[in-house]
């Protein structure tokens, strides 16, 4: 689990799903590619196609070894939450079609590894990633959550490395299969 590693994030919509990739390393993480994926405003069938080819694309065009996505949060629309759960089922089947292992991250740790607090507003997701990332600019919302999902795996693989939990602390905490 230590060592360098390229991690694609995921932060996923029905409509506009964020994705990035980066490098991360002990010491630092570097940008590698982050991109809106618009989903248009076609049936949901369609737009799920959208989700799974352009993150099954991207997946071959930089070859990431391991892949963090936003859990399910429980939205007060259940309509809302049942079509975010198809859009993470679709960027989840497109990496687990390539054979990377799956980590899923709850909103709240997410925004807590990257900004500190884990009821942090987008904003301040979006200016934190920028700083730690040295990205200059803004950031679309939808990327900067992206982004900010690789970085909480990166902090977390690293922690679980300097606490010598391995692979049983994955176990636990790890969806799909493993990477051939």
């Amino acid at each position: 689990m230590a060592g360098n590693a390229r991690i694609m994030g995921i932060d996923p919509g029905s409509r506009t799903t964020g994705v990035a990739i980066i490098d991360a390393t002990q010491q630092q993480s570097t940008v590698v590619h982050y991109q809106p994926v618009r989903c248009g405003t076609g049936d949901l069938p369609e737009r799920l196609k959208v989700i799974f080819e352009t993150v099954s694309e991207l997946i071959g065009q930089h070859r990431p070894d391991e892949f963090a996505i936003e859990n399910v949060f429980m939205a007060t629309n259940a309509a809302s939450a049942l079509k975010l759960g198809q859009a993470r089922g679709a960027a989840i089947c497109a990496a687990v079609a390539h054979h990377l292992p799956v980590y899923e991250y709850a909103p709240k740790a997410i925004k807590q590894a990257v900004v500190g607090k884990g009821g942090a507003a987008k904003s301040q997701v979006q200016f934190m990633v920028g700083l730690l990332l040295g990205i200059k600019g803004n950031i679309q919302e939808d990327s900067a959550d992206a982004l900010a999902v690789a970085l909480c795996h990166a902090n977390t693989r690293w922690a679980v490395s300097q606490l010598n939990l391995g692979s049983s602390y994955y176990r636990h905490n790890r969806a799909g299969t493993r990477r051939r």
